[in-house]
């Protein structure tokens, strides 16, 4: 319902009324907006909801009755207000200017609104359109999802608002490119593990700054085993041997040595499993340790595993490790210069006697 809502009057003056709405605005009297000799209405607004909306009419001194009606319904009647809207006021009834204001204007309020006057002659109209925009808003969007990697997915953005809101679809990910879809609905089949993550719905209609939800689609791939290595330690050295996987859901990791599987807790290993590896620490590596490991990663969509080697290394010696390219060595080597030096005197000497 508009502003309509005219006021109801007592019965004995039904007939004053009617006589004075037929002389106000008689029937059949068409707009006649292109009639420069016309007292004219304002052109079309266009207002925000919630925001108030003027609607004005140029009149002058010929003019000795006015109204604003919207559709069948009288507003305003020259000072007197005939409908029962709290937001409709009158702004000004002067000589050259008639207009009213609708406050916290909303959707229903859209629609015509003719400007009657009545002049010495005859009874003229003018029509103006209220237009109320409306910012967009998400009324419904898909949840959250998880499915596995291969599966089929659909996800669905409604908004409304005035005009018709555009909306579009976009994967937040800093391998996507652009937008994904520029429909209510986003369809993909064959879902990678790569495609999983956000993906943001935009609503925008130019009217306020768009409105924007986002969706979490999670993508469930069983484990695969990224890194492992072996490692050569030394006999009563701490040794480490690591096991990366990724999946999702995060997969469980076991460690086995020979078919026989290593517990936390048994004594000089430690095993540490977190999300995405899982750590065998031998804190004092000996002879039975070395050996072939296998690193097991599992989840509900199945399991992967790798072998792993512990050998042995020789520890490094002093000499080793303070001996290298281009290095200088004390004992013999001093010796060797100075005989050198001694065997090239004899030479010089020859060289000299022949010189002279």
């Amino acid at each position: 319902m508009g502003v309509g809502g005219c006021l109801v009057v007592p019965w004995r003056c039904l007939v004053v009324l009617c006589l004075r709405l037929l002389f106000l605005v008689p029937a059949g009297v068409p707009v006649r907006s292109g009639d420069a000799t016309f007292p004219k209405a304002m052109d079309n607004v266009t207002v925000r909801q919630g925001e108030s909306a003027t609607l004005r009419c140029s009149v002058d001194n010929r003019v000795t009755r006015v109204a604003w009606l919207n559709r069948s319904s009288i507003l305003y009647a020259g000072n007197d207000k005939w409908c029962l809207d709290p937001r409709v006021v009158l702004l000004s009834n002067t000589k050259t200017e008639y207009s009213i204001q609708i406050q916290d204007v909303d959707v229903y309020d859209e629609g015509p609104y003719t400007c009657s006057v009545q002049t010495d002659n005859h009874p003229k109209t003018s029509r103006v359109h209220l237009i109320v925009q409306v910012s967009p808003k998400i009324v419904e969007i898909s949840s959250d999802i998880s499915i596995n990697e291969g599966g089929n997915i659909s996800l669905t953005c409604i908004a409304t608002g005035r005009p018709d809101p555009t909306i579009t679809w976009r994967h937040i990910s800093p391998k996507a490119v652009g937008f994904v879809s520029e429909d209510e609905y986003l369809e993909i089949t064959g879902i990678t593990r790569e495609q999983s993550g956000e993906y943001e719905c935009s609503a925008s209609n130019d009217v306020a700054a768009p409105v924007v939800r986002r969706v979490k689609v999670t993508v469930n791939y069983p484990p695969y085993i990224s890194d492992a290595k072996s490692t050569g330690v030394p006999v009563g050295q701490k040794g480490i041997l690591q096991c990366e996987a990724s999946a999702v859901p995060a997969a469980e990791f076991q460690w086995y040595k020979d078919d026989k599987r290593l517990v936390e807790g048994q004594k000089g290993v430690k095993v540490e499993s977190k999300a995405f590896f899982s750590r065998l620490t031998f804190f004092n590596v000996s002879e039975q340790d070395y050996g072939n490991y296998t690193c097991v990663a599992s989840n509900k969509l199945g399991n992967t595993n790798v072998s792993i080697i512990l050998y042995e290394i020789s520890e490094p010696t002093s000499s080793t490790l303070f001996q290298g390219p281009g290095a200088v060595h004390d004992g013999n080597n001093g010796t060797s210069r100075r005989a050198g030096c001694i065997g090239l005197l004899p030479l010089l000497l020859l060289h000299l006697l022949l010189k002279f």
